[in-house]
């Protein structure tokens, strides 16, 4: 890998990373199944993402409104907005809820719920994922209800499933720290799948995260995270990214789907909105951290975007 290489990979994280860490992403381990056929599983809507990654064995998974897909050893999947499905020996049958199985069975001493049958023993590493229901990023409404990774298509040593085989093994330990260890993994597991699923086949032509794979843009992205309340301008920005103003605006558009200066009034929106949410501080100290001179430019481009003044919104946030 060259420096070159390094840097494009480093302004690829940094703006994945940046966002992220605003959407507050946290994850928990919520089971561990050794499921025998036959078996169907009802899980309901969850209000923040869901995971399933499969270590042995196989299931189908049935979604409503999607025929139903079977996944294998080494497949997983990601439902980012925690859609409700089924996971079942079978693409028809019947089901029984997620909530009353896993009352009434008990768990071994790997820490698996066991589901009793006469097939062969699958074994799924389930996970749920919160998020800061506040942002409206647009990495949220560009990810379908699901995604698949398929384990046979993908580099077995590939970093979703690098972290999957460590998730497992520390799963199988009993080591001090292990607790800690696992919802790390856990994280991260969200974080790869993302990534993986935004250079595959099914992502969207025009995109944030397709826009990550393009080493300028992705670039000129993470200056614009990086120092928000710049006073940029087109100018500006395209002498850092070495593009004339034209071209970095067209493959911006056509990439990210809007202008950058549109992306970065949404992006210090974002942030003035978390700053709303977790300080006390004034309106207009707030305004000016994350760029505008103006209260009053900053109140008329927060309520366009967000629908609310920001005293408002702030103290609409805070009833609830």
């Amino acid at each position: 890998m060259t420096a070159s290489d390094i840097l494009d990979s480093v302004e690829e994280r940094f703006a994945l990373d940046d966002t992220l860490d605003m959407l507050r992403v946290r994850g928990t381990l919520m089971a561990r199944l050794q499921v025998h056929a036959p078996f169907g599983l009802q899980v309901p809507q969850a209000p923040g993402a869901a995971f399933h990654g499969v270590t042995d064995g196989g299931f189908w998974v049935r979604i409503p409104g999607q025929p139903p897909r079977e996944l294998i050893a080494g497949d997983v999947m990601l439902l980012p907005t925690g859609a409700p499905h089924v996971i079942a020996s079978d693409p028809a049958g019947p089901t029984r809820l997620w909530d009353t199985v896993a009352k009434a069975h008990a768990k071994n001493p790997a820490g698996e719920i066991i589901l009793d049958g006469v097939g062969r023993p699958t074994h799924v590493i389930c996970a749920a994922y919160a998020y800061d229901q506040e942002v409206a990023h647009p990495l949220l409404s560009l990810l379908p209800p699901v995604l698949y990774l398929s384990g046979q298509q993908s580099p077995k040593d590939n970093a979703v499933h690098s972290t999957l085989g460590a998730l497992r093994r520390e799963l199988a330990t009993t080591s001090v720290g292990s607790g800690i260890v696992i919802d790390r993994l856990i994280d991260v597991l969200f974080v790869h799948v993302i990534r993986a699923w935004a250079g595959g086949p099914h992502a969207p032509g025009s995109s944030w995260l397709r826009a990550l794979r393009d080493p300028t843009i992705a670039r000129a992205l993470s200056l614009l995270h990086a120092s928000p309340a710049e006073s940029w301008t087109i100018d500006m920005l395209a002498r850092e990214v070495s593009l004339s103003r034209a071209t970095l605006t067209r493959r911006f558009t056509t990439l990210v789907g809007e202008p950058p200066l549109a992306y970065l009034t949404r992006w210090r929106i974002e942030l003035a909105a978390r700053h709303l949410r977790e300080t006390n501080d004034a309106v207009s100290a707030i305004a000016h951290r994350v760029g505008y001179t103006s209260e009053f430019a900053f109140s008329r481009a927060f309520s366009r975007l967000r629908g609310r003044a920001p005293g408002r919104y702030r103290a609409d946030v805070r009833r609830h």
